[in-house]
């Protein structure tokens, strides 16, 4: 990583650029001067997701779910608790793929939920289907060291 790593802002859109040894430290947007990260996911819409995908330089992981998917409403609770786990080393969010249709079916999203891991706007891992807190940390874990250890392959 480098020395600074670029981060969305989840209220604001802004585009923040943070001292990557300082994520932890409860870092601000200097243009809404809301906290950058709060451990929950982001709620995207077909006018954001493209800049929080492409803008973030951390892994992002969305949740395509709708209000209607009773495995989603069930992940909700064990998504919430990964996001409040493995934040700042990852960004979470969550589309629903009944208001962004368009986004849906760009990335193929034939089935709800399926997760979604970006690094630097592209797709590197999905996972269909709902999971339990400690299978989706152990999954977003696996993804991410497989990742590491294929560079050049993204």
């Amino acid at each position: 990583m480098s020395s600074s790593t670029q981060v969305v802002c989840r209220h604001c859109d802004g585009i923040v650029r943070v001292p990557t040894a300082r994520l932890a430290e409860a870092p601000r947007c200097p243009r809404c001067h809301s906290a950058l990260f709060d451990g929950r996911p982001v709620e995207l819409t077909e006018a954001n997701f493209d800049r929080h995908v492409g803008q973030n330089e951390l892994p992002m992981v969305v949740d395509f779910w709708a209000p209607w998917c009773g495995p989603c409403r069930a992940m909700a609770p064990a998504y919430a608790m990964a996001a409040a786990q493995l934040e700042p080393q990852m960004r979470f969010a969550k589309l629903n793929t009944d208001e962004a249709r368009l986004v849906a079916g760009r990335h193929g999203i034939r089935s709800i939920p399926t997760l979604i891991v970006f690094q630097g706007g592209r797709e590197i891992a999905r996972q269909p289907g709902a999971m339990d807190a400690s299978t989706l940390v152990r999954w977003l874990q696996a993804s991410l060291l497989l990742r590491a250890s294929l560079p050049g392959r993204y």
